[in-house]
C-alpha cells in the first residue's frame, strides 16, 4: 500500500455544503456550512433551495478548509467528491466545483458514494487522536435519507442485509417532530425531550419484527401511529405529555434498529457493530446499542459526534484509502446507486480477479 494520500473532498449530496483535507484517515481540516436555518421554515429540505444556497457557499467553504489545513492545492494528492445518492442540483454543485479544481491543478478525482463515506467515519481521527485501522464489519447505516443494514466484509466489498421499505428512521424523526410543532430538524429535539419522558406510556408499533431472519425496516405505520394519538388526543398540553409521546415514539425507533442490526450481527457471524449517519448521533440509540450489544459480546462503535451528520472528512477518506489501493479516479453522478453497487463492479475500483472485494 502507497503511503496516505492527503485528499480534499466536498460534500453536498443534501443541506450541508462541506469541504475537508485529510490526509488518510486523518482529519486536517473540517468545514460544514448547515442550511438548517434556511429549511426549518419548511420542515424540511427544499431541494431548489439547498442548491442555491450550495452555489453561494461552495468557494468559501474551500478556501476555508485549505486555510484551516494550512495547505495549498500544490500540496494535495488528489480531490474527491460526492457523486451520489443524493438531490440532483445539490450534488452537481459539488461535482462542478470539485471538476473545475480537478481541470485547474491535474489531480486525479474520485467520486465517492455517499453511505460509503459514512462507513469510513468512524475510523476517522484528528487532533490528537490518532485514526483507527478499517476492519470488517456490520454497519447501520440510519439518516434522514436511508435506513439500512450493510456487512461490510473487506473495504469494497459491501453486501446489503436489509433496508427500509418506506421511509428512513431519521425521516420519520422529522415528520413526528413537525406533528408535535417541535421544529426542524426534530431528531434532536426529540431525543432530548424522551430523555425525560416515559417509553411505556404509548404502545407504538415495532413493524416487521416477528420473523428473525427479516432485516428490513418499516417506519410509515409508526408516523401514522403517532398522528392517530395525536388526533383522538389532541395535542399535548404540558412538556410531560410531550415528553412521554417523544420518549415512546423513541423507544419504538431504537428497539427495531438496535434488535435487526444485532441480528444482522449473528447472521453473518461479525462481533463488530457500526453504527453510522446523521442519527447516529441520537443519545438513546447509543445507550442502547451499548447495553444490548455487551450481552451478546459485539463490540460497538460510533463516529465522533462532528462526522455523524453529512460531512466532508469522511467522503475524503474513502478516497484516501481507494487511492490507497490502486483505485482508478472516476465521477459517476448517480441520485439513486446503492452501496452494494459500489465494488467490484464499479469502475472506480482497480478490481482484483482472486479477491471478490477488489483490489486491496
Amino acid at each position: 500500500m502507497s503511503p496516505a494520500p492527503r485528499v480534499l473532498a466536498i460534500e453536498s449530496s443534501c443541506d450541508e455544503t462541506a469541504c475537508a483535507v485529510v490526509k488518510g484517515l486523518y482529519v486536517q481540516s473540517s468545514q460544514v456550512a448547515s442550511q438548517i436555518k434556511v429549511h426549518a421554515k419548511f420542515g424540511g429540505v427544499v431541494p431548489e433551495l439547498a442548491s442555491r444556497h450550495h452555489l453561494s457557499a461552495i468557494v468559501p467553504v474551500v478556501e476555508r478548509a485549505l486555510e484551516q489545513a494550512d495547505v495549498s492545492l500544490a500540496q494535495l494528492d488528489g480531490l474527491a467528491v460526492t457523486d451520489g445518492p443524493g438531490l440532483a442540483g445539490a450534488l452537481l454543485v459539488g461535482v462542478q466545483m470539485a471538476r473545475g479544481l480537478a481541470a485547474a491543478t491535474g489531480l486525479p478525482l474520485h467520486g465517492i458514494h455517499h453511505m460509503e463515506g459514512h462507513v469510513f467515519s468512524p475510523f476517522l481521527g484528528d487532533g490528537d487522536e490518532a485514526p483507527t485501522a478499517f476492519e470488517p464489519h456490520v454497519a447501520l447505516l440510519v439518516s434522514g435519507g436511508h435506513t439500512e443494514i450493510v456487512h461490510v466484509a473487506a473495504f469494497g466489498d459491501y453486501r446489503m442485509l436489509g433496508a427500509t421499505r418506506d421511509d428512513a428512521a431519521g425521516e420519520a424523526y422529522d415528520k413526528v417532530a413537525k406533528m408535535l410543532g417541535l421544529g426542524y430538524p426534530g431528531g434532536p429535539v426529540i431525543d432530548r425531550l424522551a430523555a425525560e419522558g416515559n417509553p411505556k406510556a404509548y404502545a407504538f408499533p415495532r413493524a416487521m419484527m416477528t420473523r428473525r431472519d427479516n432485516l428490513e425496516f418499516s417506519f410509515s405505520g409508526l408516523k401514522t401511529a403517532v398522528l392517530v394519538t395525536l388526533e383522538r388526543g389532541g395535542q399535548p398540553q404540558s412538556r410531560a405529555a410531550l415528553a412521554d409521546i417523544c420518549a415512546s415514539f423513541q423507544a419504538a425507533v431504537v428497539e427495531v434498529l438496535v434488535t435487526k442490526a444485532l441480528r444482522a450481527c449473528t447472521s453473518v457471524g461479525c462481533k463488530l457493530l457500526h453504527v453510522v449517519g446523521g442519527v447516529s448521533a441520537n443519545r438513546g440509540l447509543r445507550a442502547s446499542l451499548a447495553t444490548r450489544a455487551a450481552k451478546l459480546g459485539v463490540r460497538t462503535r460510533v463516529p465522533k459526534l462532528r462526522y455523524c451528520g453529512d460531512n466532508a472528512a469522511m467522503i475524503g477518506a474513502a478516497a484516501a484509502y481507494r487511492m490507497a489501493h490502486g483505485s482508478v479516479p472516476h465521477v459517476d453522478v448517480n441520485t439513486s446507486r446503492s452501496l452494494d453497487e459500489v465494488g467490484p463492479g464499479d469502475s472506480s475500483i482497480v478490481a482484483d480477479t482472486n479477491e471478490p472485494g477488489g483490489a486491496r
